[in-house]
């Protein structure tokens, strides 16, 4: 059994999933923490943790704190109030795993540092699936020291693990690197949906992209599921318009233009308006193949 308690704040899809790998990996997880209460008991139950109403009880019961929440407002919730998770922290550290802003990593790393805590950003660029296995593609930022000093704990739940300097660093690349998927994910929906509209043979065309420069990972995780309408969420477009977002304003502070970047935040933003914003990214094929707009699915 490690030495080290774990807690999360924090247990939606990927957030279990890497409570789980904890557990799996003999690390004593003792407090789970979620806005949903029933959730953070249900999986507390599962792995035998606390489910805690208090985040300040999170930070008394654990060595390590996860964070993995949905936006820059939940992170400023998170340490914020009498009873947030900086409340005896000395000596605490925390991982935030979330995708959020890299202002929001450096106000969270600011406010553990007044405490005596420590912080580091460990941005995921993995699927559900990866989270679970242990097998996530990891980029640390934060104090070099910090990241050594947990670098074992990492180590169990990736397969591939970059220290990236400055805690907003790991924000910024994670930014970069949804960006480019998702502007991959939107020109390969229009590329099969134009096929569909020619009427090609979708598996013809599929094949022989992969084969060719018009070949990507997402044509791997997403071509089938594009063509068979089958978007059961592992990334949601509400995700994917979220961290295009993020990366368009990192870009517009940088003074540089993202016009393909734009465009696709567009398409994801326009799929929540439809209603479509919890299936997987897949999902922006509902607007590029004929017939479809997101009805009978």
């Amino acid at each position: 059994m490690s030495k080290t308690k774990v807690g999360f704040v924090g247990v939606g899809r990927m957030g279990a999933n890497m409570a789980r790998r904890l557990a799996d990996m003999n690390y004593e997880v003792t407090a789970i923490f979620d806005h949903f209460h029933q959730v953070a008991e249900s999986m507390a139950d599962e792995i035998g943790a606390k489910a805690m109403t208090c985040l300040a009880d999170v930070t008394a019961a654990a060595d390590v704190i996860f964070t993995v929440v949905t936006d820059d407002a939940a992170m400023e919730e998170i340490f914020s109030g009498d009873h947030s998770l900086l409340k005896g922290a000395q000596g605490k550290t925390f991982i935030h795993c979330a995708t959020v802003s890299p202002e929001a990593h450096i106000k969270a790393a600011q406010a553990a540092a007044k405490v005596g805590a420590k912080t580091l950003a460990a941005s995921m660029a993995s699927s559900i699936t990866q989270a679970r296995q242990g097998t996530l593609y990891l980029m640390i930022g934060g104090e070099e020291e910090t990241f050594k000093a947990h670098e074992s704990l990492l180590k169990d739940m990736s397969i591939s693990l970059r220290y990236v300097g400055p805690v907003e660093n790991a924000a910024r690349i994670k930014a970069l690197v949804n960006m480019v998927m998702n502007i991959n994910t939107a020109g390969l929906a229009e590329g099969l949906g134009l096929g569909a509209a020619l009427g090609l043979d979708l598996n013809i065309l599929r094949e022989i992209f992969a084969q060719t420069g018009a070949n990507s990972r997402v044509l791997e995780t997403d071509g089938d599921d594009m063509v068979a309408r089958e978007h059961d969420c592992y990334f949601s477009a509400s995700h994917a318009a979220k961290d295009s977002g993020i990366a368009n304003a990192i870009a517009n502070a940088a003074g540089v233009d993202t016009p393909l970047s734009r465009a696709t935040e567009a398409q994801y933003r326009k799929l929540m308006e439809l209603g479509l914003g919890d299936l997987d990214k897949s999902v922006v094929a509902e607007l590029t193949f004929p017939g479809r707009n997101g009805e009978n699915l």
